[in-house]
């Protein structure tokens, strides 16, 4: 069953309809409605190309929410092979909304860290959609070691609305979790790409992506807080969400201009919830990608090109 966008309800209605005379046909062989269907099929088919051409910073967030979007484990079994998960910080529990082990891209030995939001109410619940925890963030410092350890690179894939706020959360020291992964991103000498899937969010979101190469995908959004939060903070009204999202600058075009996002990953017309095998494809070979450009730099080259993306973010697109 397709999921619908708020702005998706014209597409709705026409699909409904083209299914509608397919259902009439399949349960009388006698009536002949393919060229009526196809028709719509063709409406539809232009509709979204209509809509996907043109998305505001506010659908792009709606989009890249979607609940149908690839999500973490989608991308980590379709790329990777011999993937050995490892739970737990060693020092509270295991959170289950970061997935992290090692594993193969094409055979290369890696490391690879995600957020996983979960596909169902139930795995949902068992992921707090997506919002880690600080064992959460002291697990992907113990992978990173990891992996400088034994000189792998890591990937990281980011969706995440933020960190998780609550008070046992803050009790375990969720700012300094946070800062303690984004020191580690930091810190490691070897290539770390990271790629945006869906939302990311806050520090939550940077915990994992203060990486050599960021990468996002055509729909998804970045930023350092959401625009229902920015909304309610700037006009004490969480409706004006729409104007925040402008303000934001937080769709992956926006991040190019300014310096963040390294590489956009194109999505086909309907967005990656229609089109996961493809989408997870093309994310594979852009990791792939980066990966083999960086692999001769030395730790020192790697520590360095971080230390200078970031210092240079924003320098660039002011003007825009």
């Amino acid at each position: 069953m397709t999921n619908y966008l708020d702005f998706e309800k014209p597409l709705a209605d026409i699909e409904g309809k083209a299914e509608e005379l397919r259902a009439m046909a399949r349960a009388n062989s006698e009536m002949d409605i393919e060229a009526e269907a196809k028709a719509l099929d063709a409406k539809s088919a232009a509709l979204l190309q209509e809509l996907y051409s043109s998305l505001t910073p506010w659908r792009k967030c709606q989009v890249a929410r979607h609940p149908a979007r690839p999500h973490c484990l989608d991308y980590i079994d379709a790329l990777f092979t011999e993937f050995t998960p490892l739970a737990g910080d060693r020092n509270f529990a295991d959170d289950h909304a970061v997935i992290g082990g090692m594993a193969r891209l094409n055979d290369q030995p890696v490391v690879v860290i995600g957020h996983e939001k979960g596909n169902d109410t139930a795995s949902r619940l068992k992921r707090n959609f997506g919002m880690a925890r600080p064992e959460g963030y002291r697990k992907a410092v113990r992978l990173m070691d990891l992996a400088d350890r034994f000189k792998l690179p890591v990937v990281s894939l980011v969706d995440t609305a933020g960190a998780y706020p609550g008070i046992g959360a803050e009790e375990r020291g969720q700012s300094e979790a946070i800062a303690r992964s984004t020191q580690k991103c930091l810190q490691i000498g070897v290539p770390l790409v990271s790629v945006i899937i869906g939302e990311g969010g806050s520090g939550g979101a940077v915990a994992f992506a203060s990486a050599n190469r960021l990468i996002m995908l055509e729909h998804s959004i970045y930023s350092v807080i959401s625009p229902e939060g920015c909304a309610s903070i700037l006009w004490k009204d969480s409706d004006k969400m729409r104007e925040a999202a402008e303000a934001l600058r937080l769709t992956a075009q926006d991040l190019k201009s300014l310096g963040v996002c390294d590489q956009i990953v194109a999505e086909p017309i309907g967005g990656a919830q229609r089109h996961q095998k493809d989408v997870i494809e093309a994310v594979g070979r852009a990791i792939a990608r980066n990966l083999a450009e960086m692999k001769k730099h030395t730790p020192e080259d790697l520590r360095k090109q971080r230390r200078e993306k970031f210092l240079s973010i924003g320098s660039k697109g002011l003007a825009a």
